[in-house]
């Protein structure tokens, strides 16, 4: 489970869109959301947009791996679909804020690879929100207000990479996630494999 955050602008989701790309046994986890669908958007892709009562109904019945409102609208992870990829031996990726990465590390720390992407300075930041054309300016100030506090979380992350350089910000991702896979307690049937290896050899 590769969890990349980051303050909005910082880039995180065209590193999520350029891995995806590159990673054949990667799969992005797909949220839901209550707020509503962007132009260029599509349901099930991007996310599943649904109502207020359908989002709470999931909260309820314990549905999502993590969950969180921001800026008057609500976000989560359903569980399921997760689940299902990882019992099929491959990996997920999520695009989430500090808040979900650490609700998901309290429910599966050891499955988790979590990253922090930082910008490479305040004012790269806001002219990125401004340049992308997708925000209001009443909503760039919000974004540039809220980011001092979610870059202040960056301390609870495995990793931290700082996106001045996409290209490069991507490969540092890349290695992360190569490096996570073949850690000793992620390698199922390992100790087998090694105990094969230490048998005495005996000539035919």
């Amino acid at each position: 489970m590769l969890v990349l955050s980051s303050p909005s602008g910082a880039g995180k989701t065209t590193i999520s869109r350029k891995l995806l790309e590159q990673e054949a046994d990667l799969h992005m986890s797909v949220s839901v959301t209550t707020r509503p669908m962007r132009k260029g958007e599509v349901e099930g892709r991007d996310y599943y947009f649904v109502s207020r009562a359908q989002f709470d109904a999931m909260v309820d019945a314990d549905e999502l791996l993590e969950h969180a409102t921001v800026f008057e609208n609500s976000y989560g992870t359903p569980a399921a679909p997760v689940e299902a990829t990882l019992n099929a031996g491959e990996d997920v990726l999520f695009d989430v804020d500090w808040q979900g990465a650490q609700q998901m590390r309290t429910r599966r720390r050891s499955d988790i690879a979590s990253v922090f992407i930082l910008p490479p300075s305040t004012e790269e930041l806001a002219r990125r929100l401004t340049t992308r054309g997708t925000d209001t300016p009443e909503v760039v100030a919000k974004r540039m207000a809220k980011a001092a506090d979610e870059i202040s979380h960056y301390g609870e992350y495995d990793y931290v990479v700082v996106n001045d350089d996409v290209d490069r910000c991507l490969a540092e991702v890349r290695a992360i996630l190569h490096a996570e896979r073949v850690r000793a307690d992620r390698l199922p049937g390992l100790a087998d494999f090694v105990g094969g290896l230490t048998e005495v050899y005996r000539a035919p």
